[in-house]
């Protein structure tokens, strides 16, 4: 690599232009806001290989004992690749678990440890890249490389098995006139000279073909970098064939589906979208994926249940990745006050999540599903008709989960003026879209959806103050008439970190609109288990997602009133009970506002009593209060 008087000749200073910025302020960002991003990426992922040489040749890197690893023979390799194959050494460099690796390299140097591996195996992966981008570029060149518990990954390129007789060892690493041969004490590996191809003991890097022609797309499937995951480095994970061809098929269609519907955002993907880490497949409905900030360019998602499914979810992922890289260039939170660092972080709530959110990750989840209801906006005129209400519906939700949470944070103090400017520019985008028609069904149960997300998320993270409590039960047991005014009182959040499934509703939602049929409702009326699959809810759920108010509420009334009730029950409670009259419309508009103070107040009047007070009349009582 240059040195450092040409370093900073190849880095300058990176600024995006106006027409970028005003693009990505919207959440959107094409193919020319993308190259800029990357290009400042690039820029950032060369000086953290600069900060790393520094750091290490300020002494001998650690080593095991007789080992032959040389940081700076591994340096003159990719300085030569660099002069040499500058392709190659950029698609080595922008690799996603390039920078995953540097910024954990950096960080085990300066004592945060974040894998078991010893500092210099960590240290001399910078041999492995070396390796592979010199036998990519057609180099001769012999450099040790560390061996991974009898696995030699070599990034970009694949990945030799040699037999394990130790965690971690070294070895030789071989380019001749073409031929690549991998040499340890326990044996060698002969790549294959068609790198793509695989053996017994080599594993190359997968790629899929998006798109042919004269633009082609190849995105790596990467199963085999240790540092293609995150927060910690893993070991392969190898798609079978049935895995393998069902990705493949269902990339391509996705991809033929952005290129249609969100043809910007496909553009941008053809040069920001790096690889993308295939798990398997979660549960219906709740796919998994994430991407990190050091790892630009790369995606990690499970396995879809559908194309549409899995087109949102690249959408959904490369917004974070704008986003990032934004972030990268200026920040759009400022730092808190020294005085105030000790203080807790203000924490929100966000709709998509289970947690309270800090406001980065906020933010972060606003830019993602602007884009996601982007998609699903266009998308449901173009699905075909069995698909056409389930997008319908997640247009309505996510159109309306991003307006309401870009108002909390609109002109939060926090704010940079580019986090002020990003935020209006999202805001003036959804705008937009709050005049398009959806249908009347689809509208309500997304209404629904999202009132019982925030509800749950409010009986879960949420107390009210402990004397408004004590003075509720000793009302109750007075035979008050009304509630104590001090519960209305601002409630104080204490987080609960083993919710899960704050979703529920919406993943009902889904099932009841795939299937038409209704067989999953019938079964539950049956009791016959109809709950299966769906984790995180209960037959009275899928009774209420299936409009059998009265049975659900019954259900819900029983767990309330035996022990270990869900707190989600509440909120279920709420839904059941509108449209019963006044008084039943009160309780269930105070379950579905404030379902933390039937919570609080029924905990403690059992505490007391050591009876469940009947939490239909509870909840009637407390939504008589003013």
């Amino acid at each position: 690599m240059p040195d450092e008087s040409a370093a900073r000749a190849d880095l300058p200073f990176h600024r995006l232009s106006a027409v970028s910025l005003q693009t990505l302020a919207r959440g959107e960002g094409d193919a020319a806001a993308v190259a800029e991003i990357l290009a400042a990426e690039r820029s950032r992922r060369l000086l953290l290989l600069r900060a790393l040489d520094e750091g290490v040749s300020e002494g001998d890197p650690p080593q095991a004992s007789g080992t032959a690893l040389s940081h700076r023979d591994a340096w003159s390799l990719l300085e030569r690749v660099q002069r040499q194959a500058p392709a190659v050494f950029d698609d080595v460099l922008m690799s996603p678990p390039t920078g995953m690796w540097v910024s954990l390299a950096l960080r085990q140097m300066r004592g945060k440890v974040s894998e078991d591996a010893p500092l210099w195996v960590v240290l001399g992966h910078l041999s492995a890249l070396a390796a592979a981008a010199g036998a990519r570029a057609g180099l001769d060149f012999s450099l040790a490389v560390p061996v991974r518990r009898g696995l030699v990954p070599l990034p970009t390129l694949g990945c030799a098995v040699l037999p394990a007789r130790a965690p971690w060892s070294v070895a030789q690493v071989e380019a001749r006139q073409g031929e690549l041969r991998i040499s340890a004490e326990s044996g060698q590996v002969l790549v294959p000279r068609d790198a793509e191809a695989n053996s017994p003991d080599w594993h190359a890097v997968r790629r899929v073909v998006l798109e042919t022609g004269e633009r082609p797309k190849r995105l790596p499937l990467d199963e085999l970098d240790p540092y293609r995951t995150f927060p910690r480095p893993s070991g392969p994970r190898l798609l079978s064939a049935a895995e393998a061809g069902a990705w493949d098929g269902m990339l391509a269609e996705a991809w033929e589906i952005l290129l249609r519907d969100e043809p910007e955002s496909a553009e941008g993907m053809r040069r920001g979208l790096l690889s993308l880490v295939p798990t398997p497949a979660r549960e219906r409905f709740r796919p998994h994926s994430e991407t990190a900030g050091d790892a630009f360019g790369g995606v990690t998602a499970s396995c879809p249940d559908d194309v549409p499914q899995l087109a949102a979810t690249l959408v959904h992922e490369f917004q974070h990745t704008k986003l990032g890289g934004l972030i990268h260039l200026q920040p759009l939170i400022n730092a808190q006050a020294p005085q105030a660092a000790q203080d807790p972080e203000e924490l929100f709530y966000a709709p998509w999540r289970d947690d309270p959110r800090p406001l980065s990750g906020l933010l972060q989840g606003i830019y993602a599903f602007t884009g996601v209801t982007r998609f699903w906006r266009v998308h449901r005129y173009a699905a075909g008709a069995a698909q056409a209400s389930p997008a319908h519906f997640e247009f309505a939700l996510w159109r309306a989960q991003v307006w309401s949470t870009l108002n909390l944070v609109r002109g939060h103090e926090r704010l940079t003026p580019l986090g002020r400017h990003v935020i209006e520019g999202l805001r003036e985008q959804c705008a937009l879209w709050l005049a398009d028609p959806v249908p009347d069904a689809e509208s309500e149960l997304a209404r629904e959806a999202a009132a019982d997300h925030r509800a749950r998320w409010r009986a879960h993270h949420l107390r009210p103050p402990a004397e408004a409590v004590e003075e509720a039960v000793r009302a109750w047991q007075r035979g008050d008439d009304r509630a104590p005014a001090g519960l209305a009182a601002e409630p104080e959040l204490v987080p609960d970190s083993e919710v899960r499934f704050l979703d529920s509703a919406a993943v009902l939602i889904r099932h009841r609109l795939s299937e038409p049929d209704g067989a999953r409702g019938q079964a539950a009326a049956q009791g016959s288990g109809a709950t299966a699959g769906v984790e995180g809810v209960t037959v009275a759920d899928v009774l209420l997602a299936h409009d059998d108010r009265a049975g659900a509420r019954a259900a819900f009334v029983a767990q309330l009133s035996g022990k270990g009730a869900p707190v989600a029950a509440w909120v279920g409670l709420g839904r059941a009970l509108a449209g019963e009259g006044q008084v039943r419309n009160a309780a269930s508009r105070l379950l579905l506002s404030f379902p933390e103070r039937a919570r609080a107040v029924h905990e403690a009047i059992e505490a007391a009593t050591g009876r469940a007070p009947d939490p239909v009349r509870l909840a009637e009582w407390l939504g008589g209060q003013g």
